[in-house]
Parts: structure tokens; C-alpha cells; sequence
């Protein structure tokens, strides 16, 4: 079986695609389910975030799997697959690895060195968990995945290379005045309870806001928020939980809004917000439309690459057309929208007095920002980190076929010492254990050699011949060794960090 990843982020989708393609919890699970059903895979994970959308799986055919697996992302996120394939990637065995390692560094993240992403390939890795479409591959992947996270946080100072999109997009709203300056004293809106609506509540508390309220569809949860927010040793900052009904009466009271919650419509129009506000929504500039950018043929593989790669600087150029002009005057409400699909309507950004930041202007914002040298040193960590995996996985897929041949070395010894058993009955227990264990010691010893050898050659690149070859040699049963490999994959400690 094989790697495989197909997928769509930030850097290869415009943000609208992005946000139709979005997949909610419920459909996470029925697209896992649904990929295990397909034939080429017995094992899948989605890695679902507000700027990125990736299935894994273990194939046993690559272009069959590429097939399946761009079909189930198009039916599952209701985008067209004709629509859909233009912006897909598609990564294999070492180079699905390498990815999910970059992808878990912050390299592919639209703000280098950011750290969620590490709790997101957590949540991926639990709902396969929970599901059962994890197996050994897989859990073995995403374990990984989350040390190298981890290593590379550690090691280097990637964290200086960016920063949590809740942060940088506070930079934004500041204008290029410092952040706590900015906050000091203002009240916060936070619509949401998840974990970016957590950590924005958390570093506006920091940032030093004089009040935040919390509003979310399950009071419970925003209740729960607000008291880590005010508990002892918590932020300290004045915190209460609405229901998302007042949300409209609060926002005449709000200085910042943030925003990410998983509705599928708008949590904020622009005439809620022009309401607030007092302004006619009437007054509002117009937005130009925005231009196309032409994608290739989905068959022209090799033109889609390229497009893929040369084409950003072209959407970036578009987006910087259309994104509509922020309205006039002093700033009276700021509104950060950190969900995907969007959850504040854009034409809020041609008020009077509004400063909008959203997940596509972040985009814009951090295309063009410095990279730190600790960047080099995370991508040697990466290159390392896969190299390390590939050799691991190698070796392990031949290690059913080890066990197996020395289970069945195992039952030659117990079927001899049987027959001598019948042909010298008056051995003494004492004789017979010295037997046993001397044609034991003669097997193991004949074994030795060639299974540390065969390990150690299958480890290399281009290795997977040789579980095969020790298979033929020793006249294996497959089934046997395929019950080896159940028995690991089944193994209850297995993959649980």
C-alpha cells in the first residue's frame, strides 16, 4: 500500500473556492467513511482548516486513488469536480510525507512558523482515531508529523518567521500601530467558542481589551470560555457570555469584532453592522468585480503545475484589485473575520468608519513578508524527518514477514522435539529442556544473520522487494503474515500519544 494526498490550501485556490469547499465536522466523518468505502483505500484522514482542505489515504493503485480521492473531495464539499480539479495538488509517498511534515512546521501555513496547525493535525488524527479509518500508516504519520511540529518549535526560532492569524491579524486591524495601544481600553466582541474564536479571546485579554463578550449558538460553551477568561490566574480581563441572538445589540457597544464559527451563512451582514453603526447601508461604495484568472485544463497536468506555481503572484494581483476600499474617516469598528467560509460580509469593509481584515486580505498581507534564516533550518529538520520515516516505514513493513518466519521456525522446532518425544520416551525432563533449547539456539543463530540483514536492506530506498523475496524463499503463507500485520495494526497501544 502507498501514500497518497490530494488536497487544496491558500496557495493553490482562491479564497472563494476555499470557502465553498469547506467542510464541516459531520462532513469530515461522512468523507472518511465514505473513502474507506472506495476501493483503492484502507485507511484516510482529513486535514480540514480554514485555509486548507487535504485527504490522506493508503492506496493500492495511484491513479485509481487520485481519481477516487478528488471525486469524494468534490461531491463532499458540493464544488464540481471540473471546478474543483484545476486547484487540487496531489502528493505521493516520500512527497505526501514531506508535505504533512511542512505542513505541521508552519511552512505551508498562510503565516509562517504559526502553531495551531499542530492542534488541527491533532483533531485529524483523533477523529480518524475514533472513526477507524487511521490504521498503522496513518496513525504512525500523523504521530510523527506532530514531534517534527513540535522538534522544529523547539529547536528554531520559526516562531519568529510569523505569527497565529489572530495575532497578525490584530497587526492588520492596528494599521501599523502596536497592538496593545491599539486594544487598550476597547470592547471585544468574539462570535464563536472553538479553538480560533478560544485563542482570539485569549490574545485580545493580553493585548489588554477593557471587556470581551463572548456570543456562540451553544451558551455553554461561550459560558465556558468566558470562565477560563475570568477564572484566578487567568487574563483577569472583564469577560460575560451572550447567545448569539444579541450579537446585534452588543455590536453597538464593540470596538473590535472577532469572528470564526462554523455556520455555513453569514453571522454578520452589512446592514447589521451599518445598523450598529447608525449608517445608511445605501452609502456604501460599490465593488468592482473581479476579474478571472484562467486555470488550465484538468487534464494538462504538467500546465496545471506550472500554473499552480507561477500563478500566485497573478491572483494576488487580482485580489489586490477587487479587495473593496475601507471606508472613510476614523476607525469606529474593526472586524476581524478569521472563518472559513466567511462569516462577515465584505461589503462591511465600505462603511463609514469600518476596518474589515479577513482570511483573504491576511493572505495578501503575508505573501510578501520576510522570511526569518530559521526557516532553512526547519526545512533541513523536515528533510531529515522524512528521510527517517521512510526508512522506519520500510523497515516495518517487513517485519510480519520476519516474525512469521521465525513463528514458523518456531513450529519445526516444537514439531521435532515432538517426534523425538515419541522415539526417545525415557528422556528425563532435564535432557529434554537441554534438546530443546540447543536446536532453539542452533535456528536462532541460522536466523540471525539474514533477518538483521534483510531489516537493514529493506530500510534503504528501492527496498520493498525484499519482504517478498523472503517470503518466496521461505515458502511463507501470505495469510499468516497478513495476521501478523493485523495483529500490530489492532494493537490497542498502538498510535495513542
Amino acid at each position: 500500500m502507498s501514500l497518497l494526498v490530494v488536497g487544496l490550501s491558500h496557495r493553490s485556490a482562491p479564497v472563494s473556492v476555499l470557502e465553498r469547499a469547506s467542510l464541516p465536522a459531520e462532513a469530515q466523518a461522512k468523507l472518511l467513511q465514505d473513502t474507506l468505502a472506495a476501493e483503492p483505500a484502507v485507511e484516510a484522514a482529513v486535514l480540514a482548516t480554514c485555509n486548507r482542505i487535504e485527504l490522506y489515504a493508503d492506496v493500492d493503485k495511484f491513479h485509481a486513488g487520485v481519481a477516487e480521492l478528488s471525486t469524494l473531495l468534490a461531491q463532499h464539499s458540493g464544488v464540481g469536480l471540473d471546478e474543483l480539479t484545476p486547484y487540487l495538488y496531489v502528493h505521493y509517498e516520500d512527497r505526501a510525507v514531506h508535505h504533512l511534515f511542512s505542513v505541521a512546521c508552519g511552512l505551508d501555513s498562510m503565516v509562517v512558523g504559526e502553531g495551531q496547525i499542530l492542534g488541527q493535525i491533532k483533531d485529524a488524527l483523533a477523529l480518524g482515531q475514533e472513526l477507524h479509518t487511521a490504521g498503522r500508516l496513518l496513525n504512525d504519520l500523523f504521530q510523527q508529523a506532530l514531534r517534527v511540529g513540535k522538534r522544529a518549535h523547539s529547536e528554531t526560532g520559526i516562531d519568529r518567521a510569523g505569527q497565529s492569524l489572530v495575532t497578525f491579524g490584530l497587526e492588520q486591524l492596528a494599521a501599523g500601530a502596536d497592538v496593545a495601544d491599539w486594544a487598550a481600553g476597547k470592547r471585544a466582541l468574539v462570535i464563536g467558542a472553538g479553538s480560533m474564536s478560544s485563542l482570539a479571546a485569549a490574545t485580545l485579554a493580553r493585548t489588554g481589551v477593557a471587556e470581551i463578550v463572548v456570543a456562540n449558538r451553544t451558551r455553554a460553551r461561550a459560558d465556558r470560555l468566558v470562565e477560563i477568561l475570568v477564572q484566578p490566574g487567568g487574563t483577569g480581563v472583564a469577560a460575560r457570555a451572550v447567545e448569539m441572538a444579541a450579537v446585534r445589540d452588543e455590536l453597538t457597544r464593540a470596538d473590535v469584532v472577532v469572528s470564526c464559527t462554523g455556520a455555513t451563512g453569514l453571522v454578520l451582514t452589512a446592514e447589521a453592522v451599518a445598523t450598529a453603526l447608525g449608517l445608511d447601508i445605501d452609502d456604501a461604495a460599490e465593488t468592482p468585480a473581479a476579474p478571472a484568472v484562467p486555470a488550465p485544463a484538468p487534464a494538462d497536468a504538467d500546465r496545471h503545475a506550472a500554473w499552480v506555481e507561477n500563478g500566485s503572484a497573478v491572483r494576488q494581483a487580482v485580489r489586490r484589485a477587487t479587495v473593496p476600499a475601507q471606508g472613510a474617516g476614523p476607525v469606529r469598528l474593526a472586524l476581524l473575520d478569521l472563518a472559513m467560509p466567511r462569516d462577515i460580509d465584505g461589503g462591511a469593509a465600505r462603511l463609514d468608519g469600518v476596518r474589515l481584515v479577513d482570511i483573504e486580505s491576511l493572505a495578501e498581507a503575508s505573501a510578501d513578508a520576510p522570511m526569518a534564516a530559521d526557516v532553512d533550518q526547519v526545512r533541513t529538520i523536515v528533510a531529515d524527518e522524512v528521510a527517517a520515516f521512510g526508512a522506519a516505514q520500510r523497515a516495518a513493513h517487513i517485519t510480519p514477514t520476519v516474525v512469521a518466519l521465525r513463528t514458523m521456525a518456531a513450529g519445526v522446532v516444537a514439531g521435532e522435539i515432538a517426534r523425538l518425544d515419541g522415539r526417545l520416551p525415557d528422556l528425563d525432563e532435564k535432557q529434554r529442556a537441554e534438546i530443546t533449547q540447543t536446536v532453539r539456539r542452533v535456528v536462532d543463530k541460522l536466523l540471525h544473520a539474514p533477518t538483521v540483514r534483510v531489516k537493514q536492506l529493506a530500510s534503504e530506498p528501492g527496498g520493498a522487494g525484499y519482504a517478498d523475496a523472503l517470503r518466496e524463499l521461505f515458502d511463507l503463507d501470505p495469510q499468516t503474515v497478513a495476521a501478523v500485520s493485523r495483529a500490530d495494526l489492532n494493537d490497542p497501544n498502538r498510535g495513542r500519544s
